[in-house]
């Protein structure tokens, strides 16, 4: 394990321990406790070949999340793969901001635009237990990874996913919440980000047109036209875009909107309801 800690170092990956301990984990099937007491004795040769692989694929920077084969995201253990983006730790606080702002003890309806692996929309509906979803997702594959997850975690009867664009999605009047993490990188900046997600995360999950805002400005102008009286519509923003989405929804009749700081300190989360 400290070899391989050095040969992650090598490549490239800072604070590489925690992910190593992870991968043996994986390889070794052991509990983090005799994971320690074993720390001494040599590693059975299944094993070491195991931990070997997944350490070279760590080397050529495929994200540890897809060699597990899952990513914990708000108490859950979600399926992740490169059909979707990896659920990220910021992004919580997308959910906490939104369970301020609703009753836990109030049926919902709630819609996630652009699902993905369904990680914001899964992670509400476990803490709303009288609230129904749906994932509106455009890409098969993404939908189809979102449909494993609600199924993994026991939510198939409360949650369905829309197979198509947001745009053919007829549910904006019935929705008392809408949450979404859209694509808002600039084109322009997709090369310069980190291997991990410039090369496994999906193109279409990433890009949000010249200046990373053209999603956001069909989804709160679809909103805008459609949304009910007091229904909520939360984003996950760009660490530099809460101005600019927060004028969109001002324009499109939201008011009493919020934002929430993400655990970096950046404003993630941007909100507000339908006048």
């Amino acid at each position: 394990m400290r070899a391989a800690v050095r040969r992650l170092v090598a490549a490239g990956i800072e604070a590489p321990g925690h992910e190593v301990q992870l991968l043996m984990l994986e390889a070794s099937g052991l509990s983090r406790a005799n994971l320690i007491a074993a720390a001494t004795a040599d590693a059975p040769a299944d094993v070491r070949a195991r931990f070997e692989a997944f350490i070279e694929r760590r080397t050529l920077r495929e994200p540890v999340q897809h060699i597990l084969g899952w990513a914990g995201f708000y108490g859950l253990d979600l399926i992740c793969d490169r059909r979707a983006l990896i659920p990220r730790p910021d992004s919580e606080c997308v959910v906490d901001a939104v369970l301020d702002q609703v009753r836990s003890d109030t049926p919902l309806q709630i819609a996630d635009l652009g699902t993905g692996s369904g990680c914001l929309l899964l992670a509400l509906l476990s803490h709303l237990p009288l609230a129904t979803g749906t994932g509106v997702e455009a890409d098969p594959g993404a939908a189809s990874l979102a449909r494993a997850n609600i199924a993994a975690c026991g939510l198939s009867e409360r949650t369905r996913v829309h197979e198509g664009r947001w745009s053919d999605w007829e549910g904006w009047p019935s929705v008392d919440l809408i949450v979404s993490n859209p694509p808002y990188i600039p084109s322009g900046d997709i090369h310069g980000l980190e291997p991990e997600v410039r090369a496994f995360d999906p193109r279409m999950a990433l890009d949000g047109g010249v200046d990373g805002l053209m999603a956001y400005r069909e989804i709160v102008g679809l909103a805008g036209k459609s949304m009910k009286s007091g229904a909520l519509l939360a984003f996950e923003v760009g660490h530099d875009q809460r101005a600019a989405v927060v004028t969109l929804l001002a324009d499109a009749g939201f008011i009493g909107g919020g934002f929430r700081r993400d655990l970096g300190g950046h404003v993630r989360c941007v909100w507000g309801r339908m006048s």
